[in-house]
């Protein structure tokens, strides 16, 4: 299985990327889920970055960002390209958004209609380049349930459009997290682990919690201790699971260790079951 690290995880620590990348690659990852904001703001050293990753067997496999769909489509083609660029520039083809900002459940047809343009227009873009839109399943978007953002598949219509599975997420929904993969399977490019202690919790994922320095972290657990089962996850979907990418989601404290743990728990779990 080829697990990433995301460096959303250190948004609040003071650690240089090559530093992420070396304790990365010395743990076992195979790829580095880079954050946009970090993407940015290591542009002049992206050359070097990438070197050393690909000296300790690591690859960018996802730039994660939030695209502005409430720009005019001529904006938005022109914030697509340059994210265009950035892909190239650290050499995935991979970019994960957010399919809008409102519930599907709270749109009008309307709102949903200019949503689902605006997507068709970044996948256009994207196309040309070879490049994937990965709409991530997350509350409070157009792809907050199982049947949104089904339908939000067959309403965009682009092959560059893709899902990026968040497993709690869809267990958010309602939906058992093997039987939510097993019907977006088709269009699942990567794939988000992350776990918590109970529902009463899950607003500690919440952007405007989760980006804050000072916002609570209650709930947040290792990866097989909270209330998803992840060993039943990676038993029924062993062989689904070969064909994508995965990153470990963490946001809590004790970044190292609760890692550290997770990717050797993960890596045996999936040796068990043959991934």
């Amino acid at each position: 299985m080829n697990v990433s690290l995301c460096t959303i995880t250190f948004r609040h620590h003071l650690h240089s990327l090559q530093e992420i990348t070396t304790w990365a690659s010395d743990q076992g990852f195979s790829g580095i889920e880079l954050w946009a904001v970090h993407a940015k703001n290591a542009i002049e050293d992206a050359a070097f970055h990438k070197k050393n990753m690909a000296e300790k067997g690591l690859t960018v496999s996802m730039l994660s960002d939030y695209l502005p769909l409430n720009q005019s489509v001529e904006q938005l083609i022109g914030t697509t390209e340059r994210k265009a660029d950035l892909l190239k520039l650290w050499g995935t083809n991979k970019l994960r958004t957010f399919a809008g900002q409102k519930a599907s459940g709270e749109v009008t047809a309307e709102e949903r209609s200019h949503i689902v343009k605006q997507l068709q227009a970044v996948c256009r873009s994207l196309a040309v380049h070879n490049q994937l839109l990965l709409i991530e399943t997350h509350p409070n978007t157009l792809a907050d349930t199982l049947e949104s953002t089904l339908q939000l598949i067959e309403e965009v219509d682009h092959q560059a459009l893709r899902i990026n599975y968040d497993a709690l997420h869809m267990w958010e929904a309602g939906v058992d997290p093997a039987a939510g993969f097993i019907a977006l399977e088709p269009y699942i490019e990567h794939v988000h682990l992350k776990n918590i202690t109970s529902r009463d919790h899950l607003r500690v994922f919440a952007p405007e919690n989760v980006y804050a320095a000072a916002g609570t972290r209650e709930g947040m657990i290792p990866l097989f201790e909270g209330c998803i089962d992840y060993q039943r996850f990676f038993r029924l979907l062993s062989d689904s699971l070969e064909k994508v990418e995965v990153s470990l989601e963490w946001f809590g404290e004790d970044v190292f260790s609760v890692l550290t743990n997770d990717l050797r728990q993960l890596l045996k779990v999936n040796q068990r079951v043959g991934v």
